[in-house]
């Protein structure tokens, strides 16, 4: 496998740091967030695991190492991704308005920048031109003006900032997962594997997550049938039950990143540093390949503003138990 991988502009790029729109209020949660918010959430059993991985093919520069021990409490997680179906729910009864919204503009991956929105896209950044910013593209709007959810209500929410992630999680009584709950319930009870299902990307020849097939950026096969996000059911699910939890879309997580602080940090719940300039994410999206950037490895993090938004990214949530 190769070892000399890209930085991670291909995952999920980033607003500049210009003025955001204005500081607002979390949404209120619904009238009985208890009586619901476990539905769609595996309860899983905390305990003990090792996190992170000492292998060479990844990006030591993201900290994915060293192998530690960890504990986590018992916890719930979405089963799936948030789905957007569920985001409608949500931003209908908050009456909400995402960041993506708020700016007025999203990051779409060039494959999938409609005709008419080339007139006003640009490319978002030398080092990812496959990322371009197109007006009016938001969660209900994922390519921009003219694209809809049409056959795609049962995807993963997208073009959600962590920002409105954590605002579904308030308004839903719940929480985004810390890094290590999300890396618990990815490796679902294997111990040190590459991928949630095993070490074989493609045991048996057949595919297990939605990644990129082909030469990224220009050409994907969609060998795995799928070139954008799949239902969040489209494939099996791991040994806790949760599914799609690599690849199709990069999921926020609770902390606050650093390629280092986990090193010397607490190891029993770790939250992550207390402070940072972007929020982590994990898992890989569908743009995610060997050749570039093989981050839907169980072991793959890198990370995001916490205002930024992209056709990729998405997330889940967790709730204690």
């Amino acid at each position: 496998m190769p070892q000399n991988h890209s930085p991670s502009p291909c995952c999920a790029a980033a607003r500049p740091p210009s003025a955001a729109p204005a500081t607002r209020t979390r949404p209120a949660a619904t009238s009985n967030p208890s009586a619901e918010s476990a539905n769609g959430m595996a309860l899983l059993p905390g305990g003990n695991f090792l996190m992170g991985t000492n292998d060479d093919d990844g990006f030591p520069a993201d900290g994915e190492g060293p192998v530690r021990p960890v504990r986590v409490n018992p916890f719930y997680i979405d089963a799936c991704a948030v789905t957007n179906t569920q985001f409608d729910r949500f931003a209908r009864d908050a009456g909400y308005k995402t960041d993506a919204e708020r700016f007025g503009w999203s990051f779409v991956f060039h494959m999938f920048v409609r005709a008419k929105a080339r007139a006003t896209a640009k490319q978002a950044a030398a080092d990812a031109p496959w990322w371009w910013v197109v007006n009016g593209a938001y969660w209900r709007r994922p390519e921009g003006a003219g694209s809809n959810l049409k056959q795609r209500w049962d995807h993963p929410v997208t073009h959600v900032s962590w920002n409105d992630a954590a605002a579904y999680c308030d308004w839903a009584g719940k929480r985004l997962p810390t890094e290590a709950e999300w890396e618990f319930a990815a490796r679902g009870g294997l111990s040190q594997k590459r991928y949630p299902w095993g070490d074989d990307l493609t045991p048996g020849g057949k595919h297990q997550c939605n990644i990129w097939q082909g030469a990224f950026p220009d050409t994907n096969t969609g060998d795995d049938g799928h070139k954008g996000t799949a239902p969040v059911t489209a494939y099996r699910p791991n040994g806790y039950g949760i599914y799609n939890i690599v690849g199709n879309v990069w999921e926020w997580t609770h902390d606050w990143f650093s390629p280092t602080f986990h090193i010397s940090a607490p190891r029993d719940n770790p939250q992550g540093p207390p402070s940072g300039n972007s929020k982590t994410i994990r898992g890989g999206s569908y743009l995610c390949h060997d050749s570039y950037c093989n981050r839907y490895r169980v072991a793959a993090r890198t990370s995001n503003t916490p205002d930024s938004s992209t056709g990729n990214l998405g997330f889940r949530c967790a709730r204690d138990a």
